[in-house]
Order: C-alpha cells, then structure tokens, then sequence
C-alpha cells in the first residue's frame, strides 16, 4: 500500500517496525474456514490487515461473512482471485482515503488533530468512492426521495464495486459469501447468500446503508438498511448455516464490547458507540460454548439409556438435533487508540487508516505466531474460543 505521509503507522504492505517470529503455518482440516467480518465503517482497515496476515496461511477462507464495511471486504475478497485480494483490498482503502491524506505529512504525530481532521472531511466533503453529500440537503428535498431521507449519496461507491470486484467470480460458488442487512419495512434481519441468490453491488450496498447518512437500498422490492441496526456481528448466522461441518470461524470485531469508564462527553459518546455496536460478541460465543456442552450433555445421556429405548422415535429426534461437530473460534478485536473519539468510524484519514491496517496485521500474525493456536484443533466434538493477539490472552474450551 504506497502512501506519502511521513506518519509513524507503517503501511500495509511494508514490514512491520517490530520483528514477528512466523512459525509454521497451522496444519488444518477444517471443512470450513470462515471469516468474520463486523461493521465499523473507518476501522474497517483493522479488518483488511487481518486478512493480509491470515492470506498467507496455505488454506484460503471457505465462508466469508460480513455487515456494513464487514461485507465490502468481505465481497473484494470473495470477488477477486487469490492473488490479487490484498491488492484491491489496497486499491479501496486507499482510494477512500486519498483526500485527507494531505494532511498527515504537515501534523506528523499530532495524532489528535489527523483525528478530527480527517472526521471533519469525511462528514463535510465526504469520502472518495465512497459516498458524497446531498446537495441540496434533505430539508430541501422532495418527500419520499432518497434524498429527502439521507445525507449523503453513496453512487460513488457503486462505481468503486463494480470497478475492484468480480461478480461473476464472487458468484461461481468457489468461496461462500453471506453479507446481512435489515428490512426497513418489516425491522427484519436478512441475510443475502451465494449459495441462495445471486450478489450484485446492490446487495453490498444494502448491507452497508447506515441510517441517516444513506438512503436504504431497494432489492427485489424491499428497502434495506445497514445490517449493524439489527446485529453488528454475522458469527450466529455463520452458527446457524454450518451443518455438522468441523469449523473454524476468525471473528473480526471493530468494536470492544470492553472499556474504561469515560472521562470527558467525547469519551461517553465513543463508549456508547462500543457498547452499542460490539453486539454483544463475547456473550453470543459464550452462549454458543455453552449450546455446546448441553448438546453433547444430551449426547452422552442417550448413550447411557437402555438399548430398547433408543429406537424411540422422540429419542431418536433428540439424537438428530443435538448432534456437534467441532467448532473453533478465533477472535480478534481492535483496541481503540487513546486520540479516537466517537468518530472513529467515519475518520479517512491515510495516517489512522494505515495504523487500523497495521494493527490487524500484527494482532492477527501474533495469533498464527502463538503456539497454543488451534492445540485443540484435533477434537471430534466441542467448541474452543481463542483470543490471542493481547496480553489478556484467553482459550476457553
């Protein structure tokens, strides 16, 4: 990723200034491998940083799930060849940021003005092949037009998908593509799936139409809104379409469900923010793990019963739906830098861009790097929840 500044954050395709050891890759026999993505608009790069670390491993992502800027990664992954997924997934994120990264080189570590500078561009100019502002505002504009009910005009996006992505390609079947949105007509939750429909720009706009700055999107129909008002986070749905599959899911958070008690208002807005947005993730694996259990629980009791019973038919139902197939999760979660306020996700700028970028890049090497990734990888059955890219390292089985 080629960028003038002179900030400090390294860009994503140099090496990072702090040495990683990098063990052999991990042996898996995952029947699918699934990535995660969370919506969170500007940290979005965290995301792609991830996936050039994860990118290097030998076995590419069967599933990709994503909302909001979760699924237009998750779509330039899917939507282009292996080979040239970091490429593009460079070519937007530097498009995006192309505008304010005029101002990295004057400010240099002044972090805090590149923040609110960057904010105030995106929120008053908008963000290049991304979206622009309405002109005239809404309150000029006729009732029951897009324009009447959204600040910004997100045409220019459509133009950037349709120019960095493969369609044809996303659609072949070759990787799996879920990306979630909500029926603005019926308050919904919805999922739009490759191996269900066919996915074009529009069902990728949809999943990122966050309410008031973008109009819904009409599919088939139906108006949609951006996925995150519902759920921020596709993993249950990842849970709920996998089949007795052994599975691992590397779940992608932008938002630290997490934190210290604010100081300032700035700081109260931006917790919120974390707190709304986070979608409960910690809470969804942990009631997953504990599904888990009761499933195998049940498992274990049946073996216990008498021969003559098990032939019940209610048994036998029993049987049918507490079957498991082992599931590993691995998480990681970007951890908010002390200079970003509640506009952390619509901040553009090349610095903080870069800086997202480097960080999913470290955290997710120093995953592949721990020697305790995937030791419990070889279990038939059972459910293992890593988080190994920080010091508050945690495996829960």
């Amino acid at each position: 990723m080629k960028s003038a500044n002179k900030s400090p954050a390294k860009v994503a395709s140099k090496p990072s200034a702090t040495p990683l050891r990098h063990n052999r890759p991990p042996a898996l026999d995952h029947e699918h491998i699934a990535l995660v993505l969370q919506g969170g608009g500007a940290l979005g790069a965290y995301q792609a940083g991830v996936f050039e670390a994860l990118a290097k491993i030998p076995t590419e992502p069967h599933w990709l799930a994503g909302v909001s800027i979760g699924a237009i990664n998750s779509a330039l992954i899917a939507g282009n060849e292996p080979h040239r997924r970091v490429e593009r997934l460079q070519e937007f994120w530097n498009l995006v940021t192309s505008t304010s990264s005029m101002f990295a080189p004057i400010f240099d570590q002044q972090w805090s003005t590149i923040h609110h500078m960057g904010a105030s561009m995106a929120a008053s100019w908008g963000v290049p092949g991304f979206y622009k502002p309405r002109v005239p505002p809404p309150m000029f504009q006729p009732q029951g037009t897009d324009g009447a009910i959204s600040y910004y005009d997100t045409a220019p996006l459509l133009a950037t998908l349709q120019r960095l992505i493969d369609f044809d390609l996303l659609n072949s079947g070759r990787v799996r593509l879920s990306v979630g949105a909500v029926n603005v007509r019926t308050g919904n939750s919805e999922y739009f799936d490759n191996t269900k429909q066919i996915i074009g720009p529009e069902h990728i706009m949809a999943s990122g139409a966050l309410p008031p700055a973008f109009a819904p999107v009409m599919i088939d129909g139906e108006p949609y809104w951006d996925g995150g008002i519902v759920s921020n986070t596709p993993l249950q749905y990842v849970l709920d379409n996998r089949d007795m599959k052994k599975t691992m899911a590397v779940q992608v958070d932008l938002f630290s469900a997490r934190g210290a008690l604010p100081v300032n208002m700035g700081g109260v807005l931006s917790r919120q923010k974390d707190i709304q947005y986070s979608s409960r993730t910690r809470l969804g694996t942990d009631k997953a793990a504990e599904l888990h259990r009761a499933k195998q629980s049940v498992q274990r009791l049946i073996a216990k019963l008498p021969a003559s019973m098990r032939n019940d038919p209610e048994v036998q139902h029993l049987m049918e739906a507490t079957k498991t197939a082992h599931l590993d999760i691995v998480h990681l979660i970007y951890r908010q830098n002390r200079y970003e306020l509640e506009s952390k996700d619509y901040e553009f700028s090349r610095a903080t861009m870069n800086a997202h970028w480097e960080a999913g890049r470290r955290d997710m090497q120093r995953t592949l790097d721990n020697p305790n990734w995937l030791r419990m990888a070889s279990d038939n059955d059972g459910i293992t929840v890593y988080d190994l890219a920080h010091q508050d390292i945690s495996i829960k089985e």
